[in-house]
């Protein structure tokens, strides 16, 4: 009898979960800065790349590019070579900004800049902040 009880006992303890293991696979969620200077467009390709495979793998993951310097070619229109590309992202979260100091230095028109970009005041603050937030921090190119 009491052998019985045991293996009632332990019967309802699997039932309801109390020795179950959570076995459900969460994907991890990043956030990651991402800093372009380079406005070599073979940089721009593999970039695009690598936001496409960043999110296929890692969906819940959050990407932000600062582009400033050379790197603003990126998001010019008529200087991009990835502008579609850069919409397509966009509409699948990833954050887009031009910096201010960059745009004033390089007297780049601001209706040449995409729309889907926001701008910063200063790229390395920005890439800064990002980074006191826990934000990983990766340079794009070389």
């Amino acid at each position: 009898m009491k052998h019985f009880l045991y293996l009632i006992a332990f019967a309802f303890c699997l039932n309801t979960g109390l020795f179950a293991q959570n076995t459900e696979v969460k994907t991890p969620e990043h956030k990651i800065v991402f800093q372009l200077t380079s406005g070599d467009t073979t940089v721009h390709k593999q970039l695009v790349k690598q936001f496409n495979n960043i999110l296929t793998v890692s969906p819940g993951t959050q990407i932000e590019l600062v582009c400033h310097g050379a790197g603003m070619d990126f998001l010019i229109s008529g200087k991009t070579i990835v502008e579609n590309k850069i919409e397509a992202l966009a509409k699948r979260g990833v954050v887009f900004y031009a910096c201010e100091f960059s745009i004033k230095e390089r007297k780049i028109d601001r209706n040449t800049i995409l729309k889907t970009a926001g701008y910063v005041p200063a790229g390395i603050v920005e890439i800064v902040s990002k980074q006191e937030q826990g934000w990983s921090y990766i340079k794009a190119g070389n």
